[in-house]
């Protein structure tokens, strides 16, 4: 990892102190600038709001907030609560955690409509908890923001929405004003969307063929056509499906919808709805047409996408709020526009979905979200092919693999799969990489491909849910037969004066895939590439002087993404042991990690 921060800001004002702003020498534009954070790799998310400041979420339970000219100030939430996600509004940041609680940090000097709080008594100074979810038995399920309004999606299926009603926005009529504290809206949603600057609102429903939409509609922003300007009940989006959609975001003159084949689409105001021509339904954006997106963050009417291939594209920038890229005669706000990305970055340019966009009115951030996923993980070890232990294709097109981890997802051996795939009906080099991409981390590039080759090795298509990536690999753990490596743990010597003794005798040994120590522990990896190959040794010493039941639980955690203890293991040593594991044994799921171990300590009340 670089020892430059991984976080960059654009549209910096001076007096912002914590900023290393660069010369500017084109027009003035704004650049990308270098952000001074300090432990850049703990970033779970950042969201942004009104004015220059913003709210970083870092570790399971805290929270860092930086605001102009002003120290940042921390927050911690009660040492049983994990936080689940974080949205902003305007002058507004509501924080959902796991059991399903809402807490807020709000500044009611710039903002009287705070949605959940009594206004007069909102500040930037702490976080509030809401009690009003509690008291009415409502657990959330996940929450968004619009400009003063919020959504929650609780028990299950129960939207409910607060404060401003502002053009219809909240979806409960046009007698209604604004609610400070949430009011049932329907049941039946499945998914809802917002933007930190919307005047409108979308949700999806049990229905996979509906997606609806409320709100503000001057400009033909909700996707329902021009038949009204304020829309105070949800209508029905005709030329979307719900099922279809990946991600959806407004601004206060447009929308950008994203598919889940990362098709690009808008509506609304011609100037910045990224088409430059005024769409009351949903068009495809044509500059975007043969691209994946990804990623999508909308402002106050900016818009940033993000490309599977990292690619960055924003519309609507000017030169006094956005920086974009080097100032030229083919600049245009209101079409898409490909951004340069800091050199920072070029190193991640491979790693899909691995940089990160936030926007709010004034700032936009590109940072990297280093928690790895174990598809993360597995997808980085099939580019390597390293110490892939066999190969599966026809002659001139071997394609290296992992044995274990082939078979254990297929259940089928290796020459079955071999006869099945590159028998009479042999399949070419391009469709077996896409079996491979699913097996490996379930990536579906060719779904007409994948699914020929599923009847060719006579396996179900698609998949049940009980054939995930996730749960194979914890499957995997149980299946000892399989484990073809050793991890060696010195155990206390008490014959140290017999110099004849065995040295294997003081040794225990742990069980493992070698492939998931490969793909999951940096540290592993860089002890594997000292063991000498050509031995053929299935075995490597542990030098950590962790206890045996310590580095079992990590063992297991690899597999598995959970901490669990048995009655007879010591929490507290586990804890101590185990608090420095994610630098030690260099893991990219750092956020999960430590939310396991936090669940410990709250388990057994440790420090």
């Amino acid at each position: 990892m670089s020892n430059s921060s991984s976080v960059y800001l654009n549209g910096t004002k001076k007096g912002f102190g914590f900023i290393t702003q660069e010369e500017k020498n084109n027009n003035n534009l704004p650049i990308w600038s270098e952000c001074n954070l300090k432990k850049t790799h703990t970033i779970k998310k950042i969201v942004c709001s009104g004015g220059f400041h913003f709210l970083v979420w870092k570790k399971p339970n805290k929270l860092e907030f930086y605001q102009e000219d002003k120290k940042k100030r921390k927050y911690q939430l009660p040492k049983n609560e994990t936080i689940k996600d974080i949205v902003s509004g305007f002058n507004t940041y509501q924080i959902l955690t796991e059991s399903g609680k809402v807490w807020s940090l709000a500044n009611s000097n710039r903002n009287k409509e705070v949605p959940l709080l009594d206004a007069d008594q909102s500040t930037f100074e702490k976080i509030r908890p809401v009690t009003f979810f509690e008291e009415k038995k409502l657990f959330v399920n996940s929450i968004v923001m619009g400009y003063v309004s919020g959504y929650y999606l609780c028990n299950g299926d129960q939207l409910y929405a607060s404060g401003s009603n502002s053009h219809g926005r909240l979806g409960i009529g046009k007698n209604k004003g604004k609610e400070p504290m949430p009011v049932y809206v329907q049941d039946k949603v499945t998914k809802i969307f917002a933007g930190f600057f919307a005047f409108s609102f979308f949700f999806t429903t049990s229905n996979p063929d509906l997606l609806y939409a409320c709100g503000k509609n001057i400009y033909g922003q909700l996707g329902v056509g021009y038949f009204t300007e304020k829309q105070y009940t949800p209508a029905a989006v005709k030329n979307f499906k719900g099922s279809e959609i990946l991600t959806l975001s407004s601004s206060q003159s447009h929308s950008v919808l994203i598919t889940k084949k990362g098709q690009t689409f808008g509506c609304g105001h011609k100037k910045t709805n990224g088409i430059g021509a005024e769409k009351s339904i949903f068009t495809l954006i044509p500059q975007l047409k043969e691209k994946k997106v990804v990623q999508l963050a909308t402002g106050f009417n900016q818009t940033l996408v993000l490309t599977d291939q990292n690619e960055l594209y924003g519309w609507w920038f000017d030169d006094q709020l956005y920086p974009t890229y080097e100032s030229n005669n083919n600049w245009k706000l209101n079409i898409p526009i490909q951004i340069k990305l800091p050199s920072y970055f070029t190193n991640y340019l491979e790693s899909k979905d691995l940089i990160r966009i936030a926007i709010g009115a004034r700032v936009c951030f590109l940072y990297l979200d280093f928690k790895n996923t174990l598809s993360e993980d597995l997808r980085v070890l099939y580019k390597s092919q390293k110490f892939c232990d066999c190969e599966i294709g026809t002659l001139g097109n071997q394609i290296p693999v992992h044995k274990n981890l082939i078979e254990f997802r297929t259940k089928l051996t290796i020459d079955q799969i071999q006869n099945k795939l590159f028998g009479e009906k042999s399949i070419n080099k391009e469709q077996t990489l896409s079996f491979l991409k699913w097996i490996y981390f379930e990536e579906i590039s060719d779904l007409e491909k994948l699914e020929q080759t599923f009847n060719l090795l006579e396996l179900t298509f698609p998949p049940s849910v009980d054939n995930t990536l996730e749960k194979d690999i914890a499957q995997l753990y149980k299946d000892n037969d399989s484990k073809d490596f050793k991890i060696l743990v010195k155990i206390e010597d008490n014959n140290q004066d017999n110099e004849e003794e065995d040295e294997e005798e003081n040794y225990e040994e742990i069980p493992v895939h070698k492939f998931i120590l490969l793909a999951r522990s940096g540290l592993f990896r860089a002890m594997f590439d000292y063991v000498n190959e050509k031995e053929n040794t299935n075995k490597i010493q542990d030098y950590t002087n962790k206890s045996i039941e310590s580095l079992e639980i990590l063992i297991k955690y690899l597999y598995t993404n959970s901490i669990e203890l048995t009655t007879d293991q010591d929490p507290e040593l586990i804890v101590d042991e185990l608090s420095d594991a994610v630098e030690y044994y260099q893991l990219n799921d750092q956020y999960n990690f430590e939310s396991e171990l936090l669940k410990i300590k709250n388990q057994f009340d440790l420090k």
